[in-house]
């Protein structure tokens, strides 16, 4: 979750999508993970922005919140999409994965315990490197 802040701090665009996952910081949810589906969450435009929707009935009575309130938790494959044409590689080590990719015109490691963490940390990498 500290990655994901980072990575839209860094200025990572999110399009919801069916399947997206997320969380939603600062109510006492941020150990929640939510996914949108189309019969559990859903998104909809309405004024001032995009609006997550929960569908039915829900426990804690949280019908829909805006966007920009949520933190996006982007999956491995939206990671190295994201990555394009700077990714090298991702390879299994004895304590999790590492992603090779080109930062600047350099290629750098980037390891972690799960793959999706490794391409994060790397595309972070990529996205602070063109900012400078």
């Amino acid at each position: 979750m500290d990655l994901a802040r980072r990575l839209e701090a860094s200025g990572l665009q999110w399009a919801p999508a069916e399947g997206d996952r997320f969380f939603i910081p600062d109510r006492n949810l941020d150990d929640e993970v939510f996914a949108i589906a189309d019969m559990t969450v859903g998104v909809r435009r309405v004024q001032g922005g995009m609006q997550i929707a929960f569908n039915g009935a829900v426990e804690w009575a949280l019908d829909a919140i805006m966007q920009h309130e949520v933190v996006w938790l982007p999956s491995e494959w939206q990671l190295r999409d994201r990555l394009g044409a700077r990714f090298v590689a991702l390879r299994r080590i004895d304590y999790g994965y590492r992603c090779d990719a080109v930062v600047g015109d350099a290629e750098s490691s980037f390891e972690a315990l799960e793959a999706a963490e490794a391409y994060g940390l790397a595309l972070l990498a990529v996205m602070e490197a063109a900012s400078v």
